[in-house]
């Protein structure tokens, strides 16, 4: 006899719990159909006999049609549910329509306070990407991959549970290990490991052909997201905080005067002939792949298309020096000479060059929205005492100088403070931690307006790789972990690291091809 499935509504969706009430409404209402007293006198009525099965079988179909279910189970829906369903619906129909403002076409006035939803959720989306370069990484020393991206790149996605992303991942990015930033490079204690040369960085991902993801969007996007640090901050106190001209290391720019940190820059530029994965610079990694993408969509005359840089900590500052190279290199124009925007979104990131860096951004056209914490102490560097704070003619003596730093687009400001379920904490990886930035973008809603959740985000997500949530809500701290270690049984039944990378992860046959039409390689 089949059992029958429990209706655990705590398991369900710990969501209606009291503890993880995200409106200061009353707790949500179930919906039930028919009402219990109902039920309950139907039931009364009716013999244990087949006609018991056939009343409840017709209970539950008509619990689907009503949307109650998800057709394998007996998953009840608040009407919560059908309100963040409705809101998103609403979302997507308004991004479809308005997507260049919302990457910043006016620099996003008048959408940050009051928060414009659709923003919100484009920042939240947008930094998850972000975030996947960290879930994806293998920060093990005991891994013989450590410092390799855990998953292929056309399983990535869907093996870190983002099936409905709606991008695929066009091509894996690295870089060398020469330069010494302490905890960004990751190395495995072992001697035969995949690279000992190479880290990956990140990805290029481009939205797919499904006819959904173009209606939700818009357009189709060309999407580059940068891994930044581990938690630990102690790489701030070690970078070669001085400022660099940019054409020092062979970037195309007009202009001697603009200048960035030169730990950001070599890390950008360098790369290790003898190295597979890294003989190709993180620059040329990125140029040769946009340049492919915007000649294989970017004449379609049926859909517009967008760029779009992300990254966290020090993946940000890699953002924005990655869009500047994209923009100055004119690679955000189609051959029909059709302009696409170029928008860089950051999240924790530090500063990256001068002034001189911001108004050339500024005359190419680049978008850039930086949202940070107010208490992290990343954006606060380098150029702890001059920059774009300092009065402005202290900056016209100093702009020489190469420590006189300046941010570069908007900055959204938030405050961990204001979150109920974080901690007053003073431990500056907290104030740095992504996934605690991502869940005050959810709460977020406008200068001193309440912190009140908005899209049901998991604030269990900020517990992943952190202790900052409160104790009460008995969410284990640092509680993501890699199932096994990264160990798999062979078909003789020993536990062995499995083979990882690809030849599909390493550069792609057309990398030189082009680059040499960039003329960044000789032909």
């Amino acid at each position: 006899m089949a059992t029958i499935p429990s209706h655990n509504l705590l398991t369900k969706n710990y969501h209606s719990s009291p503890s993880f009430k995200t409106t200061s409404s009353s707790e949500p209402s179930f919906i039930h159909l028919p009402e219990k007293r109902s039920r309950v006198a139907a039931k009364a009525s009716l013999s244990r006999t087949n006609e018991a099965s056939l009343s409840a079988v017709i209970s539950r179909l008509e619990r689907e049609r009503q949307g109650l279910t998800d057709g394998g189970g007996e998953q009840w829906r608040t009407a919560e549910d059908f309100r963040l369903r409705d809101k998103k619906t609403e979302e997507e129909r308004r991004l479809r329509d308005t997507w260049r403002k919302i990457q910043g076409e006016d620099d996003w006035a008048g959408l940050t306070d009051p928060m414009d939803p659709v923003l919100r959720s484009e920042l939240i989306r947008y930094g998850e990407m972000a975030q996947a370069c960290y879930d994806a990484f293998d920060f093990d020393p005991s891994s013989r991959y450590c410092g390799s991206s855990r998953f292929s790149r056309h399983e990535f996605f869907d093996s870190l549970g983002m099936k409905g992303s709606g991008y695929e991942v066009a091509r894996y990015l690295y870089a060398t290990s020469n330069i010494n930033l302490p905890n960004f490079f990751s190395k495995s204690r072992w001697s035969k490991v995949w690279s000992k040369n190479a880290n990956w960085m990140g990805y290029v991902a481009v939205s797919d052909d499904e006819a959904a993801t173009r209606h939700r969007l818009g357009r189709r996007d060309i999407a580059i997201a940068w891994r930044g640090t581990v938690t630990r901050l102690e790489w701030i106190a070690d970078l070669k905080d001085y400022l660099k001209p940019v054409y020092r290391n062979n970037l195309r720019c007009p202009d001697p005067a603009v200048k960035v940190e030169s730990g950001f820059l070599d890390l950008y530029t360098d790369k290790d002939t003898s190295c597979k994965f890294s003989r190709f610079s993180a620059r040329e990694q990125v140029l040769a792949e946009v340049k492919r993408l915007v000649e294989r969509y970017g004449d379609d005359e049926d859909e517009e298309l967008s760029i779009t840089v992300t990254g966290h900590s020090l993946g940000g500052a890699l953002a924005i020096l990655s869009a500047y190279d994209v923009a100055e290199m004119g690679l955000n124009r189609s051959r029909s000479g059709k302009m696409i925007p170029v928008t860089v979104l950051t999240y924790g990131g530090p500063r990256v060059g001068n002034v001189r860096f911001k108004e050339r951004l500024k005359e190419l056209g680049v978008k850039v929205m930086r949202v940070v914490n107010v208490h992290d102490v990343v954006p606060k560097s380098p150029g702890l005492f001059l920059n774009e704070r300092a009065p402005h003619a202290v900056m016209k003596i100093a702009e020489g100088l190469p420590w006189c730093y300046c941010h570069v687009g908007e900055e959204l400001a938030l405050d961990h403070q204001n979150s109920p379920f974080l901690k007053s904490s003073v431990d500056p990886s907290n104030a740095h931690n992504l996934e605690a930035l991502l869940h005050l973008l959810d709460g977020y809603h406008g200068k001193g307006e309440r912190f009140v959740l908005s899209s049901g985000r998991d604030p269990a997500l900020v517990n992943k790789a952190s202790d900052f949530l409160k104790e009460h809500f008995m969410v284990p701290p640092f509680w993501r972990q890699d199932a096994n270690k990264g160990m798999v049984r062979n078909s003789e039944g020993r536990w062995i690291q499995a083979e990882r990378l690809r030849s599909e992860d390493h550069h792609s046959p057309d990398i030189h091809h082009h680059l040499s039409q960039l003329r960044l390689l000789p032909s």
